[in-house]
Order: C-alpha cells, then sequence, then structure tokens
C-alpha cells in the first residue's frame, strides 16, 4: 500500500490545520520528512500559491510555501521519498520555465520529482500575476503537452497553438525519463485531461462514490496512478476508523493513498507516522 503524506506547515487553511503548526518551521517539517521517509512513504506534498488576497485567505488561507525552495531543502535531509507539487498553475508559469526549475529539482533530488498540476481556479491571483484566467483549460492541456516534450531532454521541441519552442538549450533538465505528471480537479474533465496527457489524477472535494463512478466511465491508461485521500487520520487514537478510512480508498480505485495526520505536536505528529506504518503495513 504506498501512503503519502499531505506535509504539514508549509500550507494552512482555516480548520485544517494543526495549532503546532502555527509556529513550526523548517526544523520541524526537515524531522517530519526524515522520519516519513526512514519509514518508506511514498510521497510529501507542496503546493502553490503566490499570493493570496486577503478576502480569499479567510476561507483558502494564506500561507503557501514555495514547493522549489522547500523540496530543495527537504531533498538534501531524506534518500527514498519522493516530492508531489500538489498542485503547481499551469497557468501561472511557461512550460520551459517549469522543465527548468523543477527539471534541476527532479536532478538535485535523483530523480524524486512528481509534477502535481492543475488548471486554477483564483480569478484574482491569475490577474495579479498576468496569466489568462479565460480559456485557461485549452491552455492548460497545451502546456501538459509542452512540458511531455521539455522536462527530461536537453533539446525540446514542441508547436502548440499556446506554446512554441525549439533550437534551445534547456540544462540541467530532469533526471527521469519520464516526470510524472498528476492532474488534479474534481470535473469529469479534469480525469480525462488526467488519462489523456497525464499519468495520475488527485482528485480532492469528492466523494469516494463519486469518484468511483467517475473512474468506471474513462478508459485510464495502463500504470495510471488515483491519488485519493482518506482524510484526517489518527492512527494510535483510533486504529479501527484509520484502518477503514485506508480500505474505503482503495475500494474506491486509490492506487497511493493521500493522508493527513492529526498531531499535538512534531513528536506526536512522528509517533503517529510510526503507527501507521505498522498499521498499513508500509515497507521500510
Amino acid at each position: 500500500m504506498r501512503i503519502g503524506i499531505v506535509s504539514p506547515v508549509v500550507t494552512r487553511v482555516p480548520g485544517a490545520h494543526s495549532e503546532w503548526e502555527v509556529t513550526a518551521g523548517i526544523a520541524e517539517l526537515a524531522r517530519v520528512a526524515e522520519h516519513a521517509d526512514a519509514l518508506g512513504f511514498a510521497h510529501l506534498t507542496c503546493s502553490e500559491h503566490v499570493a493570496v488576497p486577503v478576502d480569499v485567505a479567510a476561507q483558502r488561507g494564506g500561507t503557501y510555501w514555495d514547493p522549489l525552495a522547500t523540496f530543495g531543502y527537504l531533498a538534501a535531509r531524506t534518500e527514498r521519498i519522493r516530492f508531489v507539487t500538489q498542485v503547481l498553475v499551469l497557468g501561472y508559469h511557461h512550460p520551459l520555465e517549469i522543465a527548468k526549475r523543477y527539471g534541476t529539482l527532479d536532478a538535485v533530488t535523483g530523480g524524486r520529482m512528481t509534477l502535481g498540476v492543475g488548471v486554477g481556479s483564483l480569478e484574482a491571483e491569475f490577474d495579479l500575476l498576468g496569466a489568462a484566467f479565460a480559456g485557461r483549460g485549452a491552455r492548460a492541456d497545451d502546456a501538459l503537452r509542452a512540458l511531455r516534450s521539455a522536462l527530461s531532454v536537453p533539446l525540446p521541441w514542441y508547436q502548440g497553438p499556446h506554446y512554441s519552442f525549439g533550437d534551445v538549450l534547456v540544462e540541467p533538465h530532469a533526471l527521469q525519463a519520464t516526470v510524472p505528471l498528476w492532474v488534479g480537479g474534481r470535473s469529469m474533465r479534469s480525469l480525462r485531461r488526467a488519462a489523456a496527457l497525464g499519468d495520475g489524477w488527485v482528485p480532492f472535494g469528492l466523494p469516494l462514490g463519486r469518484i468511483r463512478e467517475m473512474l468506471e466511465n474513462v478508459e485510464a491508461p495502463e500504470g495510471f496512478d488515483v491519488v485519493l485521500s482518506a482524510g484526517v487520520v489518527d492512527p494510535i487514537g483510533d486504529p479501527v476508523t484509520t484502518a477503514e478510512r485506508l480500505d474505503a480508498t482503495v475500494s474506491a480505485g486509490a492506487t497511493t493513498i493521500s493522508v493527513s495526520i492529526a498531531a499535538e505536536s512534531v513528536d506526536h505528529y512522528c509517533e503517529q507516522l510510526s503507527a501507521l506504518a505498522k498499521l498499513a503495513e508500509v515497507e521500510e
């Protein structure tokens, strides 16, 4: 069973983070990463928002650590665990910008990057960055194709309706021959986009029954990842419910389970990780 960790500390959404995270920093996050790495967990996550309007932050939160800086630091403190952007907003970046920055990070991590990407929904942030909000779905599709062409080669070439490039050198580039592209979203369009252009789907805000129905209506390629959330788990305090949630996500079609950990401190968090690894029989 592959289980990824929704990283604490790096994102603070009102009502969805623990109190200890408010004063925690890179030292506490590194402890979590090192412990998760040693236990054999599949991945850690980091989301992306550049600047959140104050009125929006009341609902979505305003703390979002930058994935490049965060993962670059954690890469030096870990050996096996993968790093997942969950998610990188495609419309905020030129594909070659992503290929250079995250290709470099893939090389730095020894090939441990997974790019979780999304179309984006915060129009005010698009406006702030001078990015087009209208037509962002079609632009994201083109960006995915461009990324597939550019991430793992020094001389990328691509011709598309929104992005075109050639006769350029991008070094360093990704170490992996194919950097996994996971597409986030909650619509059938996002699932079809993931199946056609990506390597996995990371839905959010959907009941497991609905996810199961959606997956039954799409023919996904072999090896396609379905990353489903088991929500907040408490493996020490409530191992029965934790096990039930893990089983439910697998039954819904998960190939990888994503979890948040209930904890009162970084010490408690690491204890919870140990209990979860034992409960789920995570291989060290």
